[in-house]
């Protein structure tokens, strides 16, 4: 039996559909089951005709990472575990809730995990866990410090990472990835894809950052594969392009025949911006659009380095172009 937590967001529910073409057994946590219709969706997206005969196969299970007895139930009869659950946001006061899932609930995982000699676990971690690297590509050995700039994004993520490490010391079986920004097949109103809704409505600004962007589908099938080899005490940086923001805007808006942003925000401004944002949200009550951190990594110029994940499943990522078209087709809302 093949767990996957996290099973409703952009990545897990990929990992549902990576698993299914293999048919392979699935048990899949979830929280929300308003969220299971969207998976539904997402299988009459990829399968077509035979959507529902894979749908129905799944076992779907409700709980959380901090649920310890329903994750004891959710472990049963489990051989491979796809740890996709975590809590994504940059918002400060999400700073103790983000520790709570992703470092807490990932280490109550691990315990669990350990009382099953027989599992193997991947677990999805992130290019926030890394190194920051600003003259050459970041990869696996990149130096990791915390220089008090870090988002709680970040050190939460990192916190997670090192649970699986001392999981691995204490005789876990296990292989960490650490993927970018992930485009694919989803809603347009949640997690990274909310990019594709603010350029569809008319995006007139960039900023001069270079990141990592990943298709689902690639990381889902190298989560598979990984799993399929056993390759244990490893993590591998999985991004398949790192580009500027300007010209991932361009190819996005190109595709959606939409104008691309024009007028690119200097630092100054967009440090203005946030502070004012953050002054306007205190009196509205609503979480404020552009953080001290969102403001900084906007301007953040990040390379990566896949190259070990490629030589290691012979891999060849997707095209940019074929990651954005299928974005745009996969829209769930």
């Amino acid at each position: 039996m093949n767990l996957v937590t996290g099973s409703t967001g952009l990545l897990g529910s990929h990992v549902l559909v990576a698993l299914s073409k293999e048919n392979l057994p699935i048990r899949a946590m979830y929280r929300s089951a308003s969220k299971k219709e969207k998976v539904k969706q997402l299988f009459h997206y990829y399968f077509q005709d035979q959507a529902e005969d894979y749908f129905h196969k799944i076992e779907w299970i409700e709980g959380d990472l901090l649920d310890l007895n329903r994750l004891k139930k959710a472990l049963e009869n489990v051989t491979n575990v796809y740890h996709c659950a975590a809590l994504v946001s940059f918002q400060p006061r999400d700073f103790y809730r983000l520790f709570k899932i992703n470092r807490e609930g990932t280490s109550n995982l691990v315990n669990l995990m350990l009382e099953h000699p027989s599992i193997f676990c991947c677990h999805v971690s992130s290019t926030a866990a890394l190194g920051k690297e600003q003259e050459k590509e970041i990869d696996e050995q990149s130096k990791w410090e915390n220089d008090g700039t870090l988002s709680g994004y970040s050190l939460s993520k990192y916190s997670a990472e090192k649970e699986i490490w001392r999981g691995m010391e204490e005789g876990l079986q296990a292989v960490i990835i650490n993927p970018s920004v992930m485009f694919g097949a989803g809603d347009w109103n949640e997690s990274s894809l909310t990019i594709f809704r603010t350029i569809k409505k008319g995006l007139k600004f960039y900023t001069s950052g270079i990141n990592g962007i990943v298709d689902a589908r690639d990381v889902a099938e190298i989560m598979v594969k990984l799993t399929q080899k056993k390759i244990t005490n490893e993590r591998y940086v999985v991004v398949g392009h790192s580009l500027p923001f300007k010209v991932l805007f361009e190819k996005i808006s190109q595709a959606m025949g939409v104008k691309a942003p024009s007028i690119e925000v200097k630092p100054w401004l967009m440090n203005i911006s946030w502070r004012l944002v953050k002054l306007i949200s205190f009196f509205k009550r609503t979480p404020p659009v552009i953080t001290k951190h969102t403001a900084k990594t906007a301007f953040s110029q990040s390379r990566f380095s896949s190259e070990k994940i490629k030589k290691e499943l012979n891999f060849s990522f997707r095209s940019l172009e074929d990651t954005i078209e299928n974005s745009l087709d996969g829209r769930m809302n």
